[in-house]
Order: structure tokens, then C-alpha cells, then sequence
């Protein structure tokens, strides 16, 4: 079934809404925001909803407008120098909530893409949305119906296709999206879905964690662009080291979801009186090791993104490092918080199975 949700309307920049002043302090204003964005989960992680409310905090913490550089009127937090704020802020958002840590790195995704491969105007006009509180993000994901972006005589770009995942679908109202030309080019586009809707099916998503995201497939057959919404040349989505060099910034959101299970164990047992347990005590120390073996490994991608000029093929051997480590470090911690918990934790309202 088709449909169009209701789109978040941007409010007015305010003193409210502009950026943190610094790196450091955009992620000290996601580390505040965890626990109000855990709280929230319960209540907005259900299949059809968004966390609204989650990015109306956002907002409000000036998270949104931080990815810019500053003199666009962001923090920094998208330049490599920053790389450790950057992926403490992901890691943050990922403990209290990880639909919302899905969404939101998407959207500094995109905001690194417009700075890196768009022209001067494009990237003052996109930044300037970015400050009045658009919701950016990326959808590159596509099936056998994939978008195809036929030019035509006027100049004007027609779409035709649909992407799968498009986390945020509804919701968005500045999606990066990736096209095929005619040619077998593969061109990034940046769609204002407020006034270019396209058409959402949330059939598509049927998820066990997540709910929240709302990666719905989105169907843009007929809607047209212009130049101006195009994003750099055909081929540089797919530019090394940046490509696969990002997976740092989902692997710290899906560590922040690891933390979170530490954090609810501790708690859990300690409500039950079990941490006195040697068997208990046992596995707290194996997912301690084991969150702490994840922030190393944001530190040592955080520090080599700060270096100056390294190769991209050390950048993107690293970050296969990363996200395979932090894979493995999540895969770890499920099985043992379960033998803590044991089946009456796994048993709603415990957070245990969200």
C-alpha cells in the first residue's frame, strides 16, 4: 500500500536550533540526550512510527546543522580532524536509540557528500537547509527496479524506479539518492521531498529491531529535477576512501547499541541482586572487555582519519578492520547479555528485544 506520510516541518533557525559550539560539545549534547532517547524508545520504536520527537531534540541541540563546516555555520564535526567527536556523537545517539542513530548518520552522510563533491551554491543553499532543520540522509540501496534518470529536452532530469531501505522514508526532506544514467552512469541527486514528493510503500518493511527507521522502498517514477539538484559527476558516490571508509560511523552507532546492552544488564541483575553471582560477574567482565575493545577501535580509526593525507587504501583496509571488529564485538555481547537476563528478560517492557 502506498502512501504519504506526514513530513516533518523544519522549524525557523533560533537561538534554539544553531549549532553546538564545538565538536566536543555536540557530542557532549548527544551524550546528555542518551538516556531522554532511551526513555523515548519505547514509545516511538513501533512498526509505522518515526521518533520524531527524538530529532525535535535533535534540532534543538543544534545536532542537525553540526555536521557543516563552521563556516557554513556548523561545528565541524564532518571534518577529519574531528573524527573522534564525530563517532562519540553516533555512538551516543546509537546507546539511546538505534533507529535514531541509523537516521542520523545517514544524514551527516549526506552533508559530507554535498560538501565534498557539490559546487560552491549548491553547498551554501544545502547548508543553509541543513541550519533551518532538514532532515538529510542516503538512499543507495535499490532492487531489480532500480531509479533510472533519463535526461530530457528542456534540460529537466525524469526519474523512474524505486530504492529499498530508504531509512527515514516520510520523513526525510533532503534524500541523496543514487541514479543510473542512460549511459550506465551512476549519478547523486538531492531531492526536495517536501515539494517533490515520491511515494512511500511501508509493506516493504517488516523488521525485528529498528521498527523506528522507516526504511521503506520509495518510488520516484515521474518526478522530475533540474541540473541544480544534481551532485557532482557520474562515478563519485563510489570514490575511495570515502566510500568504504564510512563504515566507522554505522559500526560506532551499532557500538552504542552494544553499550546499551551492557548498560541494561548491569542493571537488570543488579535489580534481582544477581551481581554478586560468580557466573554473573564472569559475563559482565567479558562484555566489559568487550565495549571497551569497540571504543578502542573507534580511537584508532578517529586518529588515523586525523592524519594527515593517509592512502586510501590504508583508510579503507582500517575501516574494514573496524566494522568487522565492531560486528563481531555485537554478535558476542548478544548471546551473553541473554544467558544473564535468561528468558524473563527477554519478556516486554524490558528493553532486552527493542
Amino acid at each position: 500500500m502506498f502512501f504519504m506520510p506526514e513530513l516533518i516541518n523544519p522549524p525557523a533557525t533560533s537561538a534554539a536550533t544553531l549549532p553546538a559550539a564545538t565538536p566536543a560539545l555536540a557530542a557532549a549534547g548527544a551524550a546528555a540526550l542518551t538516556p531522554r532517547l532511551f526513555a523515548q524508545a519505547a514509545h516511538s520504536d513501533v512498526e509505522g512510527g518515526f521518533p520524531t520527537k527524538e530529532f525535535n531534540w535533535l534540532r534543538e541541540a543544534g545536532l542537525l546543522a553540526a555536521p557543516l563546516p563552521e563556516a557554513l555555520g556548523g561545528s565541524g564535526l564532518n571534518e577529519p580532524a574531528h573524527t573522534y567527536e564525530l563517532l562519540s556523537t553516533l555512538r551516543h545517539i546509537g546507546r539511546g536509540n538505534l533507529a535514531v542513530g541509523r537516521v542520523y548518520e545517514g544524514h551527516a552522510n549526506a552533508l559530507q557528500l554535498i560538501k565534498r563533491f557539490g559546487r560552491p551554491a549548491q553547498v551554501q543553499n544545502w547548508a543553509a537547509d541543513a541550519r533551518a532543520g532538514h532532515l538529510f540522509g542516503v538512499w543507495n540501496t535499490e532492487a531489480h527496479d532500480g531509479v533510472k534518470l533519463e535526461p530530457l529536452s528542456d534540460g529537466r532530469y525524469r526519474l523512474s524506479g524505486s530504492k529499498t531501505f530508504g531509512s527515514g522514508a516520510g520523513h526525510l526532506t533532503r534524500p541523496l539518492l543514487t541514479a543510473a544514467l542512460p549511459d550506465g552512469g551512476w549519478q547523486m541527486l538531492v531531492l526536495p521531498a517536501d515539494t517533490q514528493a515520491p511515494e512511500y510503500d511501508a509493506r516493504f518493511w517488516r523488521p525485528l529491531g529498528m521498527r523506528a527507521s522507516a526504511s521503506f522502498r520509495v518510488d520516484f517514477t515521474g518526478l522530475e529535477v533540474v541540473p541544480e539538484q544534481l551532485l557532482g559527476a557520474p562515478g563519485d558516490y563510489y570514490q575511495q576512501p570515502w566510500f568504504s571508509g564510512g563504515a566507522i560511523r554505522f559500526a560506532a552507532v551499532q557500538l552504542g547499541g552494544a553499550e546499551a546492552i551492557f548498560d541494561e544488564t548491569r542493571r537488570f541483575l543488579r535489580a534481582l541482586g544477581r551481581t554478586d553471582d560468580p557466573y554473573q560477574r564472569q559475563r559482565l567482565g567479558q562484555l566489559s572487555i568487550l565495549v571497551a575493545s569497540g571504543q578502542h577501535w573507534l580511537h584508532a580509526a578517529a586518529e588515523l582519519a586525523a592524519r594527515p593525507g593517509p592512502d586510501a587504501e590504508t583508510v579503507v583496509a582500517h575501516a574494514n578492520l573496524v566494522r568487522s571488529a565492531i560486528e563481531d564485538i555485537c554478535l558476542r555481547v548478544l548471546p551473553l547479555a541473554e544467558r544473564c537476563v535468561g528468558a524473563r528478560g527477554l519478556l516486554r517492557p524490558e528493553p532486552f528485544e527493542r
